[in-house]
């Protein structure tokens, strides 16, 4: 018995604290793919994910992370809901 419930303790003080450590990984808005994104930003399908990877392509690297409402589809409630886990590489931008 005590075996188990040291192990059900085990369990939930992982599932309490796995969340927080993957969604504070940044993500690069200068070189993540469609689907990294599409993973890590809420409110942010494949279509939308896509379209920030074909602006970036189109107009060069990402000089700040508002630069991401220019993308139509994502409006500044978007990037507030996100802006936690976005990040610009500025070496990329500097580049461009």
């Amino acid at each position: 018995m005590k075996l188990s419930l040291v192990g059900a303790l085990a369990l939930i003080f992982a599932l309490c604290f796995a969340a927080p450590l993957s969604a504070s990984t940044p993500i690069d808005l200068n070189t993540a793919s469609a689907e990294q994104i599409a993973a890590a930003l809420t409110g942010v399908g494949p279509a939308k994910a896509q379209a920030i990877v074909d602006y970036r392509t189109e107009k060069g690297s990402f000089v700040s992370i508002e630069e991401l409402t220019e993308v139509q589809g994502i409006g500044p409630a978007t990037l507030e809901r996100n802006r936690d886990v976005l990040q610009v590489d500025q070496v990329a931008a500097a580049q461009d």
